[in-house]
């Protein structure tokens, strides 16, 4: 199967690594993948400020960046989300109505696309010691990702994968509620860190590079025994050099 892979500009400025860990991880369960480079942003901080023109003109970009006969797999439930979601705001009845539709069925984050489109779980990964899984609000409430990566990752050899309390609570980052709310939303990533340090973990693992770049910020704070990674980075782990 021939993919199209989104890389969101997050990842692209910020976490380059994990966007050459999804390729390989694609490569390895049989996927021939093509990047566009000319692709930017799904428009999503524009979205969630209120600026709906702009983030329609960038969103418009987007459908244009993408074929419509093609999977697209993206390692970020929570651009994956906007894409399928907010974009019912932005273009249900306009000229690109069906081409968005199209689109929005097409398009994947990357654990929903291994385990419910390749059926494909294990990919020879190994990460010695304990994690829990950070369900970002995104994947559980807009992609409604919950069991797939806990699949995926139960099948890393050597990690004990263990469950955290309030595992769905939002991390606090939320784009700009991060910055308008700055006190709250570093309390809501120290009660994540701490639920994950009550259960002994090494890694706090998730889909979201912006809720693990706000919960390391607040590790590295506090220096703290415990690191984040991306879900696409663990599977990669172990046998591809990155």
């Amino acid at each position: 199967m021939t993919v199209e892979l989104f890389i969101p500009c997050f990842i692209d400025q910020l976490f380059p690594e994990t966007a050459f860990s999804t390729v390989k991880v694609l490569e390895k369960a049989g996927c021939n993948v093509e990047y566009n480079p000319q692709q930017t942003c799904c428009g999503q901080p524009a979205y969630n400020a209120g600026f709906w023109d702009e983030a329609k003109q960038v969103g418009n970009k987007f459908l244009q960046d993408f074929p419509d006969d093609r999977m697209i797999v993206s390692p970020s439930a929570s651009c994956t989300g906007m894409v399928k979601n907010a974009y019912n705001d932005l273009f249900t009845n306009t000229l690109v109505h069906n081409r968005c539709r199209t689109i929005q069925g097409n398009i994947h984050e990357l654990s929903d696309f291994l385990v419910n489109v390749l059926k494909k779980d294990y990919f020879g990964a190994e990460l010695e010691g304990r994690a829990v899984y950070h369900d970002s609000c995104s994947a559980l409430r807009e992609c409604h990702i919950r069991e797939e990566p806990r699949q995926l990752l139960s099948k890393v050899g050597g990690l004990e994968l263990v469950e955290m309390r309030h595992t769905d609570t939002c991390c606090g980052f939320g784009g700009t509620f991060a910055v308008k709310f700055e006190a709250i939303s570093s309390a809501m990533a120290e009660q994540k860190v701490h639920h994950a340090l009550e259960m002994e973990a090494d890694f706090i693992i998730s889909t979201d590079s912006s809720c693990l770049l706000h919960l390391q910020s607040y590790i590295d704070k506090q220096g703290l025994a415990i690191k984040t990674m991306h879900l696409a980075d663990v599977l990669a782990h172990g046998w591809a050099n990155i």
